[in-house]
């Protein structure tokens, strides 16, 4: 009887262990202006998630779903108030572009709010029980 309970055990704990251990992109998303900062750069993107949106028709409204850029009010100047960018996507081979259709203004805070390379679950969330009921976007600042 010990055999049937202890057999699937290590079958579901080797499984974990190889899936934590696979090839994948593990780097974590890149988020920076492009070296001009006229564009904001996203790399290191899964590659299951970017040949899933090289498939789809009408990329734009899909990608202001998974990527929002937003000009925040800041220190300096509290007159700004908070509002989208809006802009257009260039998907390449390996990363994603926005491009705003006005040029970022220097000295200004970005808030970019992202849903790629989410996932629900790691292998080690799973083992440790700190599952989340959410997903939770990245976000990251950006001073121009």
């Amino acid at each position: 009887m010990f055999k049937y309970f202890v057999r699937p055990i290590m079958l579901g704990c080797a499984s974990l262990f190889f899936a934590g251990c696979s090839d994948a992109n593990n780097k974590p998303l890149s988020i920076d202006f492009s070296r001009d900062s006229s564009t904001i750069v996203f790399s290191n993107i899964d590659p299951r998630g970017l040949l899933e949106l090289n498939e789809l028709k009408n990329r734009d409204s899909v990608l202001a779903d998974l990527v929002s850029v937003l000009q925040t009010p800041s220190e300096k100047d509290s007159l700004i108030r908070e509002q989208a960018i809006p802009g257009k996507f260039m998907l390449s081979d390996s990363s994603l572009v926005f491009s705003p259709i006005q040029p970022f203004v220097k000295g200004r805070e970005y808030l970019v709010i992202t849903h790629l390379n989410i996932q629900f679950a790691k292998p080690e969330e799973i083992v440790k029980g700190k599952l989340s009921y959410t997903i939770k976007p990245q976000q990251k600042v950006l001073n121009r």
